[in-house]
């Protein structure tokens, strides 16, 4: 894999050309100013002048006032001061306005999966510039794009230094069971996977054929030789029989995850097996409970024990933390007196 395969998977760079069989979409640019408030460790949010009903929030003197408020009471604290991206909102505004009301976001590569536990609704779904903000924030599937661009091509490594954009597209409710990564070999679909590797779906098996027939005419009449590399990965959603759209492309090599594959066996798979007529290459899912993998995104969400706690979902575990934390002895108490 090299970084010219890396850079054909930028979103900008194939969604011309795709765009009659994707979700409608819009592109951003981003300014350097914005990609290092990406990077910075700070997770403070940038200022807008109105909400997406249009409301007008607090003024900057309010917001200057809190912080003075806040160095009275403690001289010794550093306060974040939250940026503006006016022109970035506008945008985002525009297409919320447009998609009919929700957007899902993503940059060049990656869009943040694994920052959707911070959200209201445990999804993608934005309403808003600040859902967009927070979400780009708190993923490191976005911070790998920014930074580690290039760390899996043998031409060198390292991030991209001018180019990123951000991603909005239409919201769309997609069931995980429906969605499908394929890998494609000189020009030849060699293997299919379940895309949802946490879950075990009944109906994949009982659909088998007709899931590899609809995807494989799919490839064959809408992307076979229109791709600009020869080998590389796509996603699709098979909505329904005879019905597939296009969600994303990936560089053929480890900066794709191969899910039930590994990519070891991807490369040894023989183009010279795969015929033009019909689908020969292999095709996995997860056939009983008993297969089902560890979702690799649950790794960064809260203990479920916090999130409980804060919530108050469960009053049990409540009280068994105030009582816990009356055994413990305070400092210079005497353990008999409590």
């Amino acid at each position: 894999m090299k970084q010219k395969n890396v850079l054909n998977c930028i979103f900008s760079s194939w969604y011309p050309k795709f765009k009659n069989i994707t979700i409608r979409s819009r592109i951003i640019p981003l300014p350097k100013e914005f990609i290092e408030y990406l990077k910075a460790d700070n997770v403070v949010l940038p200022r807008e002048h109105m909400t997406s009903e249009g409301i007008e929030t607090s003024s900057d003197s309010d917001n200057d006032t809190e912080e003075w408020q806040a160095l009275e009471e403690d001289p010794d604290l550093e306060t974040a001061i939250a940026p503006e991206f006016n022109e970035i909102d506008s945008r985002i505004k525009e297409a919320t306005i447009e998609f009919d009301g929700a957007v899902f976001p993503k940059l060049n590569w990656s869009s943040p999966l694994d920052a959707v536990w911070i959200s209201l609704d445990g999804t993608l779904k934005c309403s808003c510039p600040s859902d967009v903000y927070l979400l780009l924030k708190s993923s490191d599937r976005i911070a790998s794009d920014l930074c580690e661009s290039f760390n899996h091509c043998e031409d060198g490594d390292g991030e991209m230094s001018e180019g990123f954009e951000l991603v909005l597209r239409k919201w769309v409710e997609i069931s995980p069971g429906m969605e499908f990564r394929c890998f494609v070999k000189n020009h030849r679909l060699v293997a299919i996977s379940q895309r949802d590797t946490s879950s075990f779906y009944k109906f994949i098996e009982e659909n088998e054929i007709d899931i590899c027939k609809d995807i494989y005419c799919f490839y064959n009449s809408k992307i076979a030789y229109k791709f600009p590399d020869s080998s590389f990965v796509f996603d699709i959603y098979r909505d329904a029989a005879n019905k597939v759209l296009l969600i994303d492309f990936g560089p053929f090599g480890s900066a794709t995850d191969s899910l039930l594959f590994s990519w070891s066996e991807i490369e040894s798979l023989s183009v010279d097996d795969c015929t033009e007529e019909e689908f020969s290459g292999q095709f996995r899912f997860i056939c009983d409970e008993a297969g089902i993998q560890v979702n690799p995104y649950h790794r960064n969400r809260m203990p479920s024990d916090i999130v409980d706690l804060a919530c108050g979902n469960d009053i049990n575990k409540l009280v068994d933390f105030l009582q816990v934390g009356n055994l413990i002895e305070r400092p210079g108490s005497n353990s008999s007196d409590e």
